[in-house]
């Protein structure tokens, strides 16, 4: 992850879409994984070199939650605030992370690892306390389970295993907008955790797993989706559309966005068929067709 920005990625990022109508939030989602936050000059190149209000900016920045204007830290801790959790001395737990990590909710620790936050409601009340980092829900935690669940997180990896073919390997993801993880262990492809959503097409809806190995087309479907047909995606959880503000490079069907747990994202096409797809790794990007 970069600290300083430099000038010069940011004119590289936005000449790379040369004034496309709509690439406003492409641009932000490639600040934001180049520098895991988008910084305040960065964002005045953006409205200069497009033409744009530094105010519609701005606005498009605050309005996403998968946006920030702070620097965030590689790991995401979200401690739950709710009634329930509440109750069940969530303040205690919270306090042991602070402790921990030395810094206070709403801040990031000074090696950019953890950024630590409150959330009104995780949906989870029945294993309250909860905590969730990358995405990944902690249930009814203690005061003292706080330094093995950060150390645990610690150990987590991006990729999780390298197949025998290096160009396909596993990732852990989870929605962008609530952050909450979309891989489910109950059904697995190849030993490894498939990724659940909902998805609706031609007046159908239901559920859809993918494959998480990267560069693996593989599905399963509630309804057989016909190549071709373009597939809308949700978060089964908060019920945000998975949709990226790009278009394909190969046959202009929204591109779907995904978070890769550690930091950077994974896109692919909704086209049934095609399978252009990219993985941003904290601005590593990796594109395959």
């Amino acid at each position: 992850m970069k600290t300083r920005m430099n000038p010069e990625d940011i004119f590289r990022i936005v000449d790379k879409y040369d004034g496309r109508h709509g690439a406003i939030i492409s641009i932000l989602e490639d600040i934001q994984a180049e520098y895991h936050f988008l910084p305040r000059e960065a964002l005045k190149i953006v409205a200069s070199r497009t033409g744009r209000s530094l105010v519609d900016i701005c606005a498009l920045a605050t309005f996403y939650r998968s946006f920030s204007l702070e620097p965030r830290g590689r790991h995401m801790v979200s401690v739950c605030m709710g009634t329930a959790c509440h109750v069940r001395k969530s303040p205690d737990v919270l306090k042991d992370f602070e402790q921990h990590l030395g810094v206070r909710a709403g801040e990031t620790t000074g090696d950019k690892e953890f950024s630590l936050s409150t959330v009104n409601c995780l949906g989870a009340c029945a294993l309250g306390p909860v905590t969730v980092i990358d995405g990944e829900y902690y249930r009814n935690v203690k005061k003292g389970d706080v330094a093995s669940i950060l150390e645990h997180a610690c150990r987590a990896e991006n990729i999780l295993k390298m197949t025998d073919d290096e160009r396909i390997f596993a990732v852990s993801v989870s929605c962008p907008n609530c952050n909450r993880s979309l891989m489910t262990h109950e059904h697995l492809m190849d030993g490894y955790p498939m990724v659940r959503v909902t998805a609706s097409f031609r007046r159908k809806h239901g559920w859809v797993r993918l494959s998480s190995l990267y560069g693996d087309y593989r599905i399963e479907s509630e309804y057989d989706i016909p190549r071709g047909a373009v597939v809308h995606f949700f978060c089964p959880s908060c019920h945000a559309e998975l949709r990226s503000g790009r278009l394909c490079a190969d046959c202009d069907a929204p591109m779907i966005v995904l978070l890769v747990r550690g930091g950077g994202t994974v896109q692919f096409c909704s086209r049934r068929g095609c399978k252009e797809h990219m993985l941003d790794l904290v601005g590593e990007e990796t594109t395959g067709s």
